[in-house]
């Protein structure tokens, strides 16, 4: 194996054995990256690794990692604290879950929270440390179209990946000024093997919702180039996701204020006086 450039920039893509990740490896590649790949599955990450060597020429290392682990969790935040060749992580290890959740298994799910949230915060706040000292950088979150249409599936899913989304957020708002950009990507259904692990095939999905998941990446990677903060594959009208978007900052001044609402205030006498 040959050393690394180290004028090649780095990408760390979390759950890069199959699937988004592994498209996400092949393409930032292609772009010049050179890869540090994080999964469980060694043999599905060698295999990867060895294709994108022999098309790419870059430099790809595996850092086999189950990041529910703590230990595992702990070797691969300490990656990126320490090395400051790294100037791209891709966080996309995660799982979800169809079943209502009162049918749902309640250490799975603790298991997802860990995965799809405790352990992206603890990742990305480790490689921002050196990003903000350097100036540079860029974090991509994958998060889901459950994180505004929670209604969809499993709430403990669609929770996670709201943090996803407001997580990333604020860190255009505290790392955008220091030179870091950030984005969440909102997919929508997508051919992959995360149907199977969730619990819902991905046959039985209507086919014109699903989307191919190297489309998926690309539309991804076309929104990051475009500097969206947020980017959504399937949205035909970006002008729906701006609204949207401003209608919740217009919420801001009234979030917080000295004296509760007029109607409540209304109310509270009113029970007074009956009382």
């Amino acid at each position: 194996m040959k050393p690394t450039d180290h004028s090649k920039p780095i990408a760390l893509v979390t759950g890069a054995s199959s699937g988004i990740g592994a498209i996400y490896a092949d393409r930032l590649a292609k772009r010049g990256h050179d890869l540090i790949l994080v999964a469980r599955d060694v043999a599905k990450l060698s295999a990867l690794a060895e294709r994108i060597r022999s098309e790419s020429g870059r430099h790809v290392e595996l850092q086999p990692a189950d990041l529910t682990a703590k230990d595992d969790l702990r070797r691969v935040e300490q990656r990126l604290l320490s090395d400051d060749r790294i100037e791209l992580l891709v966080n996309n290890a995660g799982v979800g879950a169809t079943s209502a959740l009162i049918d749902s298994d309640p250490d799975r799910l603790e298991d997802m929270i860990q995965l799809n949230v405790t352990a992206l915060a603890r990742l990305t706040r480790a490689v921002a440390v050196g990003m903000a000292r350097r100036g540079k950088g860029a974090i991509i979150n994958i998060a889901s179209i459950v994180a505004v249409a929670p209604e969809l599936l499993n709430g403990t899913y669609g929770g996670s990946k709201a943090f996803v989304l407001a997580f990333t957020q604020s860190l255009h708002h505290e790392l955008g000024p220091k030179g870091i950009r950030v984005q969440a990507v909102l997919p929508g259904a997508t051919s992959t093997d995360f149907w199977n692990v969730a619990g819902t095939p991905v046959e039985h999905l209507p086919g014109e919702i699903v989307m191919r998941a190297e489309e998926m990446v690309d539309a991804a990677l076309a929104g990051f180039d475009q500097g969206e903060l947020a980017t959504i594959p399937s949205l035909p009208d970006l002008g729906e996701w701006e609204r949207f978007d401003a209608a919740r900052k217009a919420l801001g001044p009234n979030l917080s204020r000295s004296h509760a609402a007029q109607r409540y205030q209304a109310a509270t006498a009113h029970v007074l006086e009956a009382a």
